[in-house]
């Protein structure tokens, strides 16, 4: 997986988790709070959406074959994919049944310094976590919102980590608002609250995640910025009298497929065109390192035919 994979992220959030799902069982254990029983395995999904998203970037490195010439690319937004969907809502329907049923028999919280303490354990591990996500999201996030940047990611991992270690967080006070509220009040029917509101967040969580990583699979065109450094590319030199279209695909995070009709002059040779062509494709490269697939065709310019680039 490449850099912008986010890997160092993954791995900061995959050992977070692992610690605090143990933490949280054994408070459950002792305590018999839903909240830290649905908590717990919310971890255990975190731990396991790292898992997929670090296997889904080394199934992703696979070099293209007969079956596949475009390569494997897109395996990291399968898995992306599966995270949000399967991961996510098993996490968050869980939460929301055990939330139902606390509320419908509801009893004390026992040994209430168990889920507190675990509680307070884990605020720290997943802001460390997080931490370590904005930091290397930063890397690539530039001028954008963070609302932009998980919207237009072309890789998945760091947008799942952001999202998955901001809805741990605060699931984990809504998880201390619960307990903390029955303890005072002596009502368990606030911890089955704390509970619902979790999974209540959860598959929100999954929902957006699910409609992003939709559309990368779908397939997504490179951003305005590479758009315009491709179409300065192939314009910089006089050879191409201008783009009549031009199509862009990403195949995976890091590889674009480009496609454009360009414009020759009309008397030029073969091997004219051919050159042209040539430094063309070797201009694109150099200008969008990650456009490695480019068909260049070669027409003479009519604008009833031509359409927006």
């Amino acid at each position: 997986m490449s850099a912008s994979g986010g890997t160092k992220a993954i791995v900061a959030a995959l050992g977070a988790n692992l610690a605090i799902a143990v933490a949280k069982f054994v408070a459950f254990a002792f305590s018999g709070s839903s909240s830290m029983l649905a908590e717990g395995v919310h971890s255990v999904a975190d731990s396991g959406n790292q898992a997929l998203l670090l296997l889904g970037g080394k199934r992703s490195q696979k070099a293209a074959d007969e079956e596949h010439p475009f390569g494997y690319g897109r395996e990291r937004y399968i898995f992306g994919f599966l995270v949000s969907i399967v991961l996510f809502t098993i996490g968050g329907v869980f939460a929301l049944y055990e939330g139902y049923e606390k509320i419908r028999h509801p009893h004390d919280v026992e040994h209430w310094y168990w889920p507190v303490g675990v509680l307070l354990f884990a605020v720290i591990a997943e802001g460390f976590s997080f931490r370590t996500a904005i930091a290397e999201s930063n890397g690539h996030r530039g001028k954008q919102s963070w609302v932009r940047f998980i919207r237009t990611a072309k890789a998945p991992e760091l947008p799942v980590v952001l999202l998955e270690d901001f809805g741990a967080l605060v699931g984990l006070v809504l998880a201390l608002c619960g307990v903390g509220i029955a303890l005072a009040t002596g009502d368990g029917v606030w911890d089955g609250i704390g509970t619902l509101c979790i999974g209540i967040l959860l598959v929100l969580i999954a929902l957006v995640l699910a409609a992003e990583t939709k559309s990368l699979l779908l397939g997504e065109a490179a951003g305005a910025e590479s758009v315009a450094k491709i179409r300065d590319a192939i314009l910089a030199d006089d050879s191409v009298v201008r783009i009549i279209h031009m199509r862009t695909l990403h195949l995976g995070p890091d590889e674009l497929l480009v496609a454009a009709k360009i414009a020759v002059h009309h008397d030029d040779t073969a091997a004219e065109v051919a050159r042209a062509i040539d430094a063309a494709e070797a201009r694109v490269r150099e200008a969008e390192p990650i456009a490695r697939v480019i068909y260049l065709e070669p027409d003479i310019y009519n604008e009833s035919r031509a359409n927006p680039v």
